[in-house]
């Protein structure tokens, strides 16, 4: 084999690596923070494009509370602790597209 080749290969060596790295962290508890566990994102406000209010969800059962998170590019503060909450159906209950599709049944049962 040529010295010219092994470049080639160690950089196939590297490509083909990267599923098999991946795999290999979604079976470890790291791979698997961003599925359902004891953290949950409940809602953002958008305040700047640097700025915004996050609540969360943390705990489980009865040890359930929300925090009101400030989030800036290089911080995250603590502002408010408060016992979690059923979440409005209007929140639950999608986004834009299934809010608008509720009211405009609504009008026409009114009209």
């Amino acid at each position: 084999m040529t010295q010219s080749a092994w470049p080639l290969l160690a950089f196939i060596g590297v490509v083909l690596a990267i599923p098999v790295a991946l795999a290999l962290l979604r079976r470890t508890p790291l791979g698997r923070a961003g599925s359902s566990g004891p953290v949950r994102l409940v809602a953002v406000l958008p305040l700047s494009p640097q700025q915004r209010l996050v609540t969360v969800e943390v705990g489980q059962g009865e040890q359930r509370q929300w925090l009101v998170l400030g989030a800036t590019a290089t911080q995250i503060n603590l502002l408010h602790t408060l016992p979690a909450q059923a979440v409005p159906e209007a929140a639950a209950g999608g986004g834009f597209a299934a809010q608008l599709a509720r009211r405009l049944a609504g009008e026409r049962d009114a009209a």
